[in-house]
């Protein structure tokens, strides 16, 4: 999976849950921005007129994907697997889910 993809599938589990909880009208605000870097690939969430927050970092290299601490800084005990792992992951929530709720690493 490319990170670009990678981004799309965060955004529909976050639009499927901002519509679950909250509105159709949040969900269809928001947006993802992918922004590429020389070792990380920031991936951002929000809207144009909220403002973008920083969601995950990818190791351009080897695919792991990161929580972040602050902007542009990755947060590497928050692991979540890899590109190729993405599917076993739930991303619609604020930190993402484990399917089938196995904890790996410290994280579900």
């Amino acid at each position: 999976m490319t990170i670009e993809e990678f981004a799309q599938v965060v955004l529909a589990e976050q639009k499927a849950r901002l519509a679950k909880d909250y509105s159709q009208e949040q969900a269809d605000a928001e947006q993802v921005h992918v922004i590429p870097g020389r070792v990380y690939t920031k991936v951002d969430l929000g809207t144009e007129g909220g403002g973008f927050s920083g969601k995950f970092m990818i190791e351009n290299e080897t695919g792991v994907i990161y929580g972040i601490k602050a902007y542009g800084k990755v947060h590497k005990g928050h692991r979540y697997g890899t590109l190729d792992t993405v599917a076993g992951w739930y991303w619609g929530e604020y930190y993402p889910l484990r399917r089938g709720g196995a904890e790996i690493g410290g994280q579900r």
